[in-house]
């Protein structure tokens, strides 16, 4: 396997998310589709949005949405950058078009894949121990644990690698079966235990492993979170797309 092909499985996979095609992820215009419903989408942390998502694999964006908004959207994508669409103030337009819906943007974030020139297990000062799922099950009862252990989808958690320190899990990187191609990696680490290397030792150890499976590994992470992002870089993955999702507008606290 090469990065161009794990590159290609990645936007086949993103098109049957949102359901529009793999090319339309490498156009020079912006797209958008009507959202289809397939059965083999990703559980990306409870799905893709059916009413609107945008993806970019930096190459445009592909809009896909609910049809009572595609003309909206259309003049919307058409009046920006590609990559303007996922910004404020732009992403602002979107907002004025999603409110009417009782909805408004969510999740935006951005994936990453791994870059098999650079990716190899790392080292840290821990011993590190590969872990089934009857082996990690004990630790969803603890509260640190929640980025690598996916609480209301531990039936998708197939693979984990924990750090320890003696007899202490310090740190955790579990992997969850989104799919059947790609399972996305997410790491937690015990702040007494962070920048050791930790966080990498686990995340590109099991990313590893992963590809042992005939599987991608894949790690995401919010914008904002250059902590998550510098890790990911670290531990052999690059950017590889964002994607951004509308929410149904929650009711004040």
């Amino acid at each position: 396997m090469t990065n161009q092909e794990i590159l290609q499985i990645a936007m086949k996979q993103s098109a049957v998310d949102i359901g529009c095609q793999a090319e339309d992820f490498c156009r020079g215009e912006n797209k958008v589709v009507i959202y289809q419903k397939r059965a083999a989408a990703r559980n990306n942390f409870g799905g893709f949005s059916h009413f609107c998502s945008l993806i970019s694999y930096g190459n445009n964006t592909v809009a896909s949405v609910d049809e009572r908004i595609v003309h909206a959207v259309v003049d919307y994508v058409r009046q920006v950058p590609f990559y303007r669409c996922f910004e404020t103030p732009y992403s602002r337009g979107l907002a004025n078009i999603l409110l009417p819906y009782g909805m408004e943007i969510g999740l935006a974030r951005e994936g990453f894949l791994p870059d098999l020139d650079i990716l190899r297990p790392l080292s840290c000062s821990y011993p590190v121990k590969i872990l089934t799922p009857s082996e990690f099950a004990h630790f969803y009862t603890d509260p640190w644990t929640r980025n690598a252990l996916r609480r209301d989808y531990r039936h998708l958690d197939v693979l984990a690698v924990g750090a320890y320190d003696g007899s202490r899990l310090i740190g955790l990187a579990g992997c969850s079966a989104d799919c059947a191609v790609m399972w996305q990696i997410g790491i937690d680490v015990l702040p007494d235990y962070r920048k050791q290397g930790v966080a990498s030792a686990l995340t590109s150890t099991l990313a590893c492993e992963v590809l042992k499976q005939d599987k991608i590994p894949y790690y995401c992470c919010v914008w904002a979170n250059i902590p998550s992002a510098r890790n990911a870089m670290r531990s052999g993955f690059r950017p590889a797309w964002v994607e951004m999702t509308a929410e149904s507008i929650k009711p004040d606290m």
